[in-house]
């Protein structure tokens, strides 16, 4: 729908930078209902997101959370598409939990009505705070103060965890080590080229 400036569907941007010690992610608020803009709930933390959906097809998933999806980053695997979180995250949110995830990923669009923060930087597999969370840690997601913050942890006494890649010669992940190696942050383009 569009709308005049004199009518604007909102009085200010549909996405937002959020910052703190979780690092800086963007995130679309356009969708958002007023009740899903802040959550605080603990981590869930997951590798892959196929981890995360065989948690909630296991029944796993009936809390509160705050779903941490790590190493899905440039260097860590080149940032897939990881639009098939939003399905289970709006599932467990109609079920009245307050849910939302923070991603060193991307979503192209397909978030919407459940908080998504994502291409985190520092990324995980660069040592980023994400590498440092653990199941349980306290997560305040904040699109009011455009904040992204653990509470009562200090993360630099933490050491990060290490990137496992799944799988080694042969499969063709060792034609890329090169581009790991050398990409940038997506906060700064994801980019094998440097200015």
């Amino acid at each position: 729908m569009l709308r005049t400036p004199a009518e604007p569907f909102a009085n200010d941007s549909g996405i937002r930078v959020l910052d703190g010690d979780l690092g800086r992610s963007v995130v679309k608020v356009s969708a958002l209902k007023v009740e899903h803009r802040v959550v605080e709930a603990p981590a869930r933390v997951f590798e892959r997101q196929e981890d995360f959906l065989a948690a909630f097809r296991d029944g796993e998933l009936e809390d509160d959370m705050v779903v941490i999806v790590r190493f899905q980053g440039p260097k860590a695997n080149g940032m897939p598409e990881l639009h098939r979180l939003t399905p289970a995250l709006s599932v467990l949110q109609d079920r009245g939990h307050k849910v939302a995830l923070v991603t060193d990923g991307r979503m192209s669009g397909a978030s919407g009505k459940v908080p998504a923060a994502v291409h985190c930087t520092p990324e995980a597999a660069e040592g980023g705070p994400l590498a440092r969370l653990r199941d349980g840690d306290m997560i305040r997601f904040d699109t009011v103060t455009d904040t992204l913050e653990v509470i009562g942890v200090d993360l630099s006494a933490r050491e990060p965890v290490a990137l496992l890649l799944d799988s080694g010669d042969g499969t063709g992940r060792e034609l890329f080590q090169l581009f790991r190696q050398t990409v940038g942050g997506a906060e700064a383009g994801a980019s094998v080229f440097t200015a």
